[in-house]
């Protein structure tokens, strides 16, 4: 029988767990040195998928572990690698996630970032083993770490760093395993190159991020806004089934479900612009995908997001972009300028789909507008729904 989790549980996870994971390796994020690797590598780390355990898997060093793990030290110092983000940006908050080391987990950890622009020659002299990574700032002291069991495996830590973050050193104290690290944050383009021409305005390499959403039941709505296209249903966006649902369903002239209810997504673009161009994605979505959906937007100050981010997203001041559209499953749907309503700068978009279902991908092409300020860095972290 499957385990409800509890609503105590999920209630207590932390706010920036709603924005993109800077580090994962399906954004590029990658391991640039490791001071041992003797068990598991530290690029297990950055690995997109959940943890996993399996009893019967063996080594020629021993027990096979999803995570990085190091030998027992028998010498000075502590163990620690570094990461390149694969999306520079700012950082909100780690999941130090530990699950199934149940004996052999790190005890200790602290975090260091760096802030540079020149990846190479930090990769250079990582390899020399002259790059002073030990006086980067830090953003998690020395904190205790609690082994890998289900319900305290995940070791959440909220950091506050106004500065665009490159890599990330992870200290363990003194060895040991951990199975994954979450770097929760923003990313932060640099658009001094960007000039009159067609951008994604949504995506989370641009610095897209999602800010609230009515039910992610299956797969979050930061999903969509990832690189390339979804590998499977688990990289996008799905709910649970609506249990509003009329008993027959009956469809208007259109051919779209009548339905009482929906589920919604809300995004802040990564720079206000002009939405020229729109795809939905539905990849390997073909028994749950949406039956429809249409997309609002709007341009929200700072303290504007705020309200709304306390109001759950109940207050706003939406516009329709794109109208109610019937979708097909695993299909890319494309939507030009002339099926869009709003030609009108934009700070915020929210797609809605109803009744239910998955989207794998949602692009917003668009030109960043030079009149309005940036958004990225002025808002406060969202709250999780």
């Amino acid at each position: 029988m499957a385990e409800r989790k509890a609503a105590v549980k999920a209630a207590a996870e932390p706010d920036f767990l709603q924005f993109n994971d800077l580090a994962c390796e399906g954004v590029g994020g990658k391991v640039i040195f490791a001071t041992d690797e003797w068990f598991a590598p530290a690029s297990n780390l950055l690995k997109k998928e959940q943890p996993q355990f399996i009893a019967s898997a063996f080594t020629d060093f021993g027990k096979w572990m999803d995570g990085w793990e190091t030998r027992r030290k028998r010498i000075p110092g502590h163990d620690w690698c570094i990461i390149e983000l694969g999306v520079p940006g700012l950082i909100y908050g780690f999941d130090v996630d530990t699950s199934f080391f149940t004996g052999n987990h790190s005890p200790h950890v602290s975090i260091q970032v760096a802030a540079s622009g020149n990846h190479g020659n930090i990769a250079v002299f990582c390899f020399g083993c002259q790059l002073g990574s030990e006086a980067w700032p830090e953003l998690v002291s020395v904190s205790e770490l609690k082994p890998g069991y289900s319900d305290c495996c995940h070791n959440y830590f909220k950091v506050n760093f106004n500065h665009r973050v490159t890599h990330v050193r992870l200290n363990m104290y003194p060895d040991g395993g951990i199975a994954r690290l979450r770097v929760y944050g923003i990313g932060q383009r640099d658009w001094s190159s960007v000039s009159n021409q067609d951008v994604d305005l949504v995506a989370l390499t641009n610095g897209g991020v999602c800010l609230g959403y009515s039910d992610a039941h299956f797969g979050h709505p930061r999903n969509m806004i990832g690189l390339g296209r979804a590998d499977n249903m688990a990289d996008g966006w799905e709910t649970a089934r609506r249990l509003d649902r009329p008993k027959k369903l009956k469809v208007d002239q259109q051919g779209i479900l009548q339905v009482p209810g929906w589920e919604w997504a809300v995004f802040r673009l990564s720079r206000p612009g002009v939405i020229i161009r729109i795809e939905v994605d539905t990849n390997h979505f073909k028994g749950n995908f949406p039956d429809s959906c249409r997309i609002e937007a709007c341009t929200l100050t700072p303290d504007e997001e705020a309200q709304c981010i306390r109001t759950k997203w109940s207050s706003g001041k939406w516009q329709v972009l794109l109208p109610p559209q019937k979708l097909r499953p695993h299909h890319r749907h494309h939507y030009s300028e002339a099926d869009l309503t709003l030609s009108c700068p934009v700070t915020h978009v929210r797609l809605i789909i109803a009744p239910d279902g998955g989207v794998s991908r949602l692009r917003l092409w668009g030109r960043p507008t030079k009149t309005m300020a940036a958004q990225t860095g002025q808002h406060m972290p969202a709250s999780r729904l």
